[in-house]
């Protein structure tokens, strides 16, 4: 089941795809006055949730509207909190991968950002002290740029074929991660689909629109106390 769970962050077939969707996301997500660039805040009634991560965040396999990120939008939406959600998924990235171009996606204005990166350097049994010092730039990088910014990061997990001792270290990384950085962990997100064939896509690897739903729904149960927080301030 984990390693299903991890080679559904793979994807790599329909990189460039994705690397397009993420611009024009990412683009999306710039367009801010000065004063919301330097405050990390989207300007009044257009706040922003950026996701940000690999071909489960891009929604491999899927119509764009079937992502779990645009899910969440209804979720938003149907709860009336004023946050417009920013899908920035590449198929097949790494940790490495997000950032080098992370500096671009920063250029943009959000108050919530969903990272959910990592699993594809564990299919590729990445060794775990350069997936946690990646982990922690990212984060660390966020926070410089958008100090205000709540940060959600996402747990993933590597296949059990590299053995406990890579599984465990690779596993506990994200708690610690989240909390020495003070972001906020979001559980598994694959919990209840990965490895039951009726919410998976033919490969077996990726969600359908059945798991898709139920990703979203994992996510949104940390997700939403988040927004609702800041809606109150």
């Amino acid at each position: 089941m984990l390693l299903a769970c991890v080679v559904a962050s793979c994807g790599g077939a329909k990189s460039d795809d994705g690397a397009s969707r993420a611009e024009a996301a990412s683009t999306k997500a710039s367009r801010s006055d000065s004063a919301g660039r330097d405050s990390g805040r989207a300007p009044a009634g257009n706040h922003v949730v950026l996701f940000i991560g690999t071909s489960l965040t891009a929604g491999l396999g899927l119509n764009p509207d079937s992502a779990f990120p645009q899910l969440i939008q209804q979720k938003i939406d149907s709860a009336g909190l004023r946050y417009e959600v920013v899908n920035a998924g590449v198929s097949g990235e790494t940790t490495a991968g997000l950032l080098r171009r992370l500096d671009w996606l920063l250029r943009g204005t959000f108050d919530v950002v969903v990272v959910e990166s990592g699993a594809n350097d564990g299919l590729r049994g990445t060794p775990v002290a350069t997936v946690e010092r990646n982990l922690r730039d990212i984060v660390t990088r966020i926070r410089a740029a958008h100090p205000t910014a709540r940060i959600l990061l996402a747990q993933m997990e590597a296949p059990p074929n590299l053995g406990n001792q890579y599984t465990s270290a690779f596993r506990s990384m994200f708690p610690r991660i989240a909390e020495e950085s003070e972001a906020t962990l979001v559980p598994f997100i694959l919990d209840g689909v990965a490895g039951i064939q009726q919410l998976n896509q033919g490969d077996g690897i990726h969600p359908n629109q059945q798991g898709e739903h139920r990703v979203a729904e994992n996510i949104w149960k940390v997700l939403e106390p988040e927004l609702k927080r800041l809606e109150e301030r």
